[in-house]
């Protein structure tokens, strides 16, 4: 999906794009106390709130929470620690730690200064996104429709729903994890609603099937919808409704988000990059 990116220096482009770290207390968040919002420096999107700040005193802006599906968490190239990007545009902010005891939350978001901008309180954009997460079947075919609509601003693909922690394509498909294949969509809910994508969900794949889509059979195959709010789901459960009112014996399940673990690079944008179109995910009408 094209993007629009903030012109960056070299400096910037050092740990925005090719993933560098600034010095310790060098940056200029380090020991910053003003009430606002820190925004992605290179796409603007919305990361952290002041009022998830804490100081660990390890040199670099920590933060114990980040705004409802801003930030991605990725296995890092060195197999041990775990990055965190900006949802919306990939850039690289830092890492991401948990069990340390710092606060009550138990996470410490370790970001790079550089990596972000300051809007002080009552100066936020006035732009708000949303965050969703279906499931119906392999997810590089979920992703390929919902990522085409206008006013999605992102999409991952991962797992969600299970037992295992990081879990692995290989390890999930032994159907042991508990997990689903299912894709992230961060949305811009001024410019398309949730029942919108809700209803493109439900259209392109068969909501009757039971731990399968197509010729993909197992668990991981599902058709689940977790939501992140009631609204979420009250939206999910009122298409249900429909849907057996018209006589589809529907299977999906309404579930409440829980962790969610993106997937291998190579399956991201998986049609976008590889071209073709979905075997299993094809566009039928149901409303």
């Amino acid at each position: 999906m094209h993007m629009k990116f903030n012109p960056l220096t070299p400096g910037e482009e050092r740990v925005i794009v090719h993933k560098g770290t600034e010095r310790p207390f060098t940056g200029e968040y380090a020991d910053h106390h003003e009430d606002g919002t820190y925004t992605c420096k290179r796409c603007g999107a919305e990361l952290y709130r002041s009022s998830d700040k804490f100081d660990s005193h390890c040199g670099w802006p920590s933060f114990d929470d980040e705004i409802d599906g801003a930030v991605k968490r990725v296995p890092d190239a060195d197999g041990f620690r775990t990055e965190i990007t900006c949802a919306k545009c990939g850039a690289h902010l830092g890492h991401v730690f948990e069990g340390e005891g710092f606060t009550p939350k138990n996470t410490r978001h370790c970001v790079n200064s550089i990596s972000m901008n300051f809007v002080p309180a009552g100066q936020e954009a006035a732009i708000r996104t949303e965050r969703s997460i279906f499931a119906s079947g392999c997810f590089w075919g979920t992703e390929y429709h919902l990522q085409k609509v206008p006013g999605v601003i992102s999409t991952t693909v991962g797992f969600t729903g299970g037992s295992v922690k990081n879990p692995s394509y290989r390890e999930v498909c032994t159907g042991l994890t508990g997990h689903a294949e299912a894709v992230e969509v961060i949305f811009d809910p001024s410019s398309v609603t949730y029942e919108e994508l809700a209803r493109l969900f439900f259209e392109t794949h068969d909501p009757t099937q039971v731990n399968r889509q197509g010729p993909d059979i197992g668990e991981q195959y599902r058709s689940e919808i977790f939501y992140t709010s009631e609204t979420q789901k009250e939206v999910a459960e009122r298409l249900i409704g429909i849907l057996k009112d018209n006589g589809c014996k529907v299977a999906t399940r309404v579930t409440p988000a829980s962790e969610f673990y993106p997937a291998e690079e190579y399956h991201q944008d998986y049609y976008l990059n590889k071209g073709g179109s979905p075997y299993c995910h094809i566009y039928t009408k149901r409303f």
